[in-house]
């Protein structure tokens, strides 16, 4: 669509621009590099994130291009109702930053200073059998491996929009920009490009909608939307006046379970670099979150008028954004603006190599395989397997039609519901027993696979909910059958204390 409306002058603008994005990219993975001398300095930037860097990474590795693609259309097509899934990822955030993250970053150092979720549980519950560990790490590598081809998907869509390139191109283009700096820098290179990333998806959508709007006509957002169909400003109702069951609105709002277990996003809170620093990066990544969705459904509802006063239509509303940005702005001004979305997907692209190739480095060949690989082993293994990755998931992205799509769709529920629960009630009850996790980790993974084969009454619930709920229930019935050994709950109680103390 870009392409076909812009010269070939306009064309290199863009071009130009999105080179100099990329090159500053991985000039600050070139950085990064330099700073990165061991495993847990790739893995976690030995702990030395400030409260800056920590949100806004944090912030950006959890929306994706989601925020730009995926949240404005749906806007587009069905106004206020999408305001229930912000409600819920707002909450959602402010919860885990307030409840989680502190004791996540004290309890990840205490024990082992463990580097990675999975190493975690098994420190926690004293696993010698690293059972809990490596079932973790499976985990991981299985629903990543599907989340981050889906990103190579994007990415190879939005290259070829704009540049006009193949997809099979554009895929491979995009996947090598991506894991030139995660190779090399590791987590400092993607927290410091995600804060640039960061920064730059909020302004473009604050940016967008604001001009966009001051070429229509006079009059307040509300009322043209009104115009156009007035069912679209009832949060309650979808866009044809149809009530909303409490069964959808439960849907939407439970997105925001979803935080408690997501990997690329819990490693930044252990990587913060002190307990204390999690208050004010708390206030900056909910500041950061609200603007950001607020504006991201700004945008599918000013492009509505705007589409509406131009007389088109879409059919992808997905990309309302990049039709805003191609119709309004000056190909360079555009180019920067289109940047925000590859942003967007680079930055959760990035996290989820870098978490996937912890988990395999980390988890599998060390806790497994080589028990006694030293630091700067562990480090070539995990760069090895970044790569090993990236071109599995590229090749899975390159299969026309390919189910990854499909998958994904439950990925965010399936990484909540394993290791949501899991956590959460390790970080406050001293009696919960590695049998306890192991079978919240599984039965919570489990369930949101098999609830999504069904549809129909009940079955209409996001499979987050049932996840969530049955994955609690098994830990607090196991671990009661299965009491932890008094070394564990001795341990627990006395860092629980510390925290309490400050």
């Amino acid at each position: 669509m870009i392409t076909n409306t812009l010269n070939t002058s306009d064309q290199i603008s863009l071009i130009i621009t999105f080179i100099v994005y990329l090159v500053g990219m991985l000039l600050i993975g070139y950085w990064a590099w330099t700073k990165t001398d061991s495993s847990a300095d790739y893995f976690l930037g030995g702990r030395s994130l400030s409260p800056w860097p920590a949100a806004l990474s944090a912030g950006a590795s959890d929306m994706s291009g989601w925020l730009l693609l995926g949240l404005p259309g749906y806007a587009y097509l069905s106004g206020l109702e999408a305001s229930w899934i912000a409600i819920g990822l707002i909450v959602g955030s402010w919860l885990n930053w307030r409840i989680l993250a502190k004791r996540l970053r004290v309890y990840s150092e205490r024990l082992g200073d463990a580097i990675t979720l999975p190493e975690y549980f098994s420190n926690r519950f004293h696993d010698t059998s690293r059972l809990l560990q490596w079932v973790s790490a499976i985990f991981i590598l299985l629903f990543f491996l599907f989340y981050t081809s889906s990103g190579l998907v994007a990415g190879g869509k939005l290259f070829s929009t704009v540049f006009g390139f193949s997809y099979e191109w554009a895929v491979i283009i995009g996947c090598l920009c991506i894991v030139g700096y995660t190779l090399f820098g590791g987590f400092l290179a993607v927290a410091w490009t995600d804060l640039v990333q960061g920064l730059l998806m909020a302004a473009a959508l604050a940016v967008v909608p604001i001009i966009v709007w001051t070429d229509l006509p006079a009059g307040n957002i509300s009322d043209h939307v009104h115009a156009i169909n007035p069912e679209l400003l009832n949060p309650f109702t979808d866009n044809k006046g149809t009530p909303l069951t409490f069964i959808a609105i439960a849907s939407l709002l439970a997105w925001g379970l979803g935080y408690f277990g997501q990997p690329h996003i819990l490693t930044r809170f252990a990587a913060v670099r002190t307990a204390a620093d999690i208050k004010p990066a708390r206030r900056i990544a909910i500041g950061w979150t609200f603007i950001a969705l607020l504006c991201a459904l700004s945008v599918g509802l000013v492009g509505l008028v705007f589409t509406t006063e131009q007389g088109t239509s879409l059919e992808d509303s997905e990309t309302i954004f990049m039709v805003l940005v191609s119709a309004v702005f000056h190909p360079v001004v555009a180019g920067i603006l289109l940047a925000a979305i590859l942003a967007a997907i680079m930055s959760t692209a990035d996290s989820q190599l870098l978490v996937s190739s912890s988990a395999f480095a980390n988890d599998l060949y060390k806790a497994l395989w080589r028990r006694s690989a030293s630091p700067t082993e562990v480090l070539w293994v995990s760069r090895i397997s970044v790569l090993a990755i990236s071109v599995i998931a590229t090749s899975l992205a390159l299969v026309p039609g390919s189910s990854v799509l499909g998958l994904v769709s439950y990925a965010w529920a399936g990484f909540g519901a394993a290791f949501g629960p899991a956590l959460l009630i390790s970080l406050y009850w001293k009696e919960m027993s590695k049998y306890g996790a192991l079978a919240g980790i599984v039965v919570g993974g489990v369930v949101v696979v098999l609830w999504k084969q069904v549809s129909g009454g009940i079955f209409d619930l996001y499979e987050i909910v049932p996840g969530f709920v049955l994955s609690s229930l098994a830990i607090v019935v196991v671990s009661k059958m299965t009491p932890p050994h008094p070394d564990v709950a001795d341990n627990h109680q006395e860092i629980h204390q510390t925290i309490e103390k400050g």
